[in-house]
């Protein structure tokens, strides 16, 4: 395909994405003293990982690679964010799961710029529109969890 060095961009802008996602949740998790959000936070952890490297697979179908298992730059400070607020606020359940739910409206963004490009990824967009949705209910878990 004449396109392949931009899907393989996005792409591997979408598995740094994922890396991040990953890397923000094993960071909450070790944050929080509570169980219930250590295994909520564990689960998208994994999962992330899942999703990243499903579209590795894709990276090569393409003939890249992606050899990237952590985040990227606005991951690193998002995380540095999480200890951050976790510091400095009173409520730290609600400040990490604040943080959590920003990344996530983050990654749903790019997701959806990359699915505004059927054309493009239409080989690999049903996994895409599946990946997404899994970040949507992920999003919807953090935001209705209620801290007591």
């Amino acid at each position: 395909m004449a396109n392949d060095k931009e899907i393989i961009s996005d792409l591997k802008g979408l598995v740094n994405i994922l890396n991040d996602g990953k890397e923000g949740y094993e960071s909450a998790a070790e944050t929080t003293d509570n169980p219930e959000l250590k295994a909520l936070f564990a689960k998208y952890s994994a999962q992330r990982a899942v999703y990243a490297q499903e579209l590795k697979s894709h990276i090569a179908t393409h003939g890249g690679e992606s050899t990237n298992e952590e985040g990227g730059v606005l991951g690193a400070l998002h995380r540095t964010w999480i200890d951050i607020k976790q510091a400095l606020s009173s409520k730290e359940d609600t400040a990490i799961l604040e943080a959590v739910s920003t990344g996530e409206k983050a990654a749903l963004e790019k997701f959806d710029t990359a699915l505004g490009d059927y054309e493009e990824h239409a080989d690999h967009i049903e996994l895409l529109r599946k990946q997404r949705a899994g970040i949507a209910e992920a999003l919807a878990d953090i935001e209705s969890y209620q801290i007591v």
